[in-house]
């Protein structure tokens, strides 16, 4: 299904740990919009839906929905820090196309 680099971990778990709440996971989701007409969206979970698919990288916790998980198949889950900009990256083998910025693609 999904995979997450050590820097794209780390990242996360930077994230969960400076949340101030408790945190049950990262949901990674596809959904329309962008200028190639899907794009990625990433937001913390404060609980686990029952479809969703919950995926473990190192003690971090992913939940994908099951529209999502399609899509996501074969993804690369990246977080650059460098001169350029700061941010996750997708590597989305399964896309067609996708925009300059590499936020949104077509399948």
């Amino acid at each position: 299904m999904l995979n997450m680099t050590d820097s794209a971990v780390s990242a996360v778990q930077r994230f969960i740990e400076s949340a101030g709440k408790p945190i049950a996971g990262l949901r990674i989701k596809v959904e329309g919009g962008g200028c190639s007409g899907l794009q990625y969206g990433m937001r913390l979970e404060e609980s686990v839906g029952e479809a969703d698919s919950v995926l473990d990288f190192t003690g971090v916790k992913v939940l994908v929905d099951g529209d999502s998980a399609g899509l996501l198949d074969g993804v690369t889950v990246d977080f650059i820090d460098g001169l350029e900009g700061t941010g996750f990256k997708f590597e989305n083998p399964n896309a067609t196309a996708s925009c300059g910025c590499g936020k949104s693609f077509t399948c």
